[in-house]
């Protein structure tokens, strides 16, 4: 790179930012980007329109992230109803069964368990945050 062309030493970043990333910030906007030569004749228009296509590609970047996580985000609220739906019918099954069993069973089975897992005496459903 031939550093003498540069004045300053934001030409120097801005010719090595957009030699860097032109490719990737024109895959980004369709190929719409406005080649910028850099060298003694450099206008702060050219110096601009280049900071004003990073900003484009930089905000198209964020609106695809930010969407990709707010699919993400509704796909897991949905697992969490389903799982919350699941939990709470088999707890109902399971105090309607230990309502029908006779005290022989429930004792063979609570005799089943193993020492380290207690049986449980009351479930609690676990809070949902929306």
């Amino acid at each position: 790179m031939n550093t003498e062309m540069f004045q300053t030493p934001m030409e120097v970043a801005v010719y090595q930012l957009h030699n860097f990333n032109i490719s990737f910030f024109s895959s980004l906007l369709g190929g719409d980007v406005v080649s910028v030569k850099l060298d003694n004749s450099a206008s702060g228009a050219s110096v601009v329109a280049l900071d004003n296509k990073i900003e484009q590609a930089m905000d198209l970047v964020k609106n695809h992230l930010m969407y990709a996580v707010r699919e993400e985000v509704e796909i897991l609220k949905e697992q969490i109803r389903e799982l919350v739906e699941k939990n709470s019918q088999l707890e109902r099954e399971n105090t309607l069964l230990k309502t029908l069993a006779s005290p022989e069973q429930l004792e063979k089975f609570q005799s089943r368990l193993s020492p380290e897992e207690p049986a449980p005496e009351t479930s609690q459903s676990p809070e949902v945050l929306f």
